[in-house]
């Protein structure tokens, strides 16, 4: 078993000094200019105020939901699209000349700038909000898994045909373990983009969720709204990205190992 030290404890201790010390300098500031930073005090009561007369029809939980929602099947569609895709241009020479061609073409266009097209074609609704989000997670799992499949070590692979093994066999067995680490690297990468792309398609037409929440805190110059939204988007950035984590202990538990 592993021995306790200093070092260990110094460790533990630096999280809770840092978030101390960005406490202490929102009190710090907010107490001398409450008009351009809201106060703890003010923050605490505004949201009280919101389960009383909910913003939006929803309270704080109610935004919160929407906005992981949006996250969560986004990133489901582009899990789907971007593997398969990546899949498919990694062991098909046509599926590289073709679909590789048009992704390389779409590749470098941001996911805010199909916002006007998106828009003109499905509207300012739901379904725009999650193609937009979609594209948003798609180039890293797309990315991450022309790569995997593509490096995947070739001493291996011909090993197994000497063996023996059919082609799904080589897949199943060599190739796809070898590709899931990258996999899973696309996958955190494209959860972190499908939730920022989330919270700018928030600000646009959308009637919950957190970034309408700082939206509307925006346009009746709430700043302990606004505020709310922004504490609450770290909360949800950090559950994410620890259900990210998780996913990774669960698929690759040797990387954690050499970690």
């Amino acid at each position: 078993m592993k021995k306790f030290t200093f070092r260990d404890f110094l460790m533990n201790l630096l999280p809770v000094i840092s978030i101390g010390l960005l406490i202490f300098v929102w009190v710090s500031f907010s107490s001398k200019n409450p008009h351009l930073l809201a106060t703890p005090k003010m923050v605490f009561d505004r949201l009280i105020r919101m389960f009383e007369r909910p913003v939006g029809g929803k309270n704080i939980f109610g935004h919160m939901w929407f906005s992981m929602r949006r996250v969560f099947l986004s990133l489901f569609i582009a899990v789907v699209i971007g593997i398969g895709l990546g899949f498919f241009m990694a062991v098909s020479r046509v599926g590289k000349a073709t679909a590789g061609t048009l992704y390389n073409l779409i590749r470098p266009i941001p996911p805010l700038a199909w916002v006007p097209m998106i828009t003109v074609w499905f509207g300012i609704g739901e379904l725009s909000k999650i193609i937009l989000v979609t594209r948003g997670g798609l180039n890293p799992l797309t990315e991450n898994s022309y790569t995997g499949v593509r490096y995947a070590d070739k001493n291996l692979i011909n090993v197994g045909r000497v063996a023996g093994a059919s082609k799904s066999q080589l897949f199943r067995m060599i190739i796809l373990p070898a590709a899931l680490p990258p996999i899973i690297a696309g996958f955190k990468n494209a959860l972190s983009g499908c939730f920022m792309v989330t919270l700018a398609a928030e600000m646009m037409g959308a009637q919950a969720g957190l970034g309408f929440l700082i939206t509307r805190g925006i346009m009746a110059v709430d700043r302990p709204i606004i505020l709310i939204g922004m504490i609450s988007i770290g909360i949800v950035g950090a559950l994410l990205s620890a259900f990210a984590s998780y996913v990774e202990r669960i698929t690759c538990p040797w990387i954690r190992t050499i970690n």
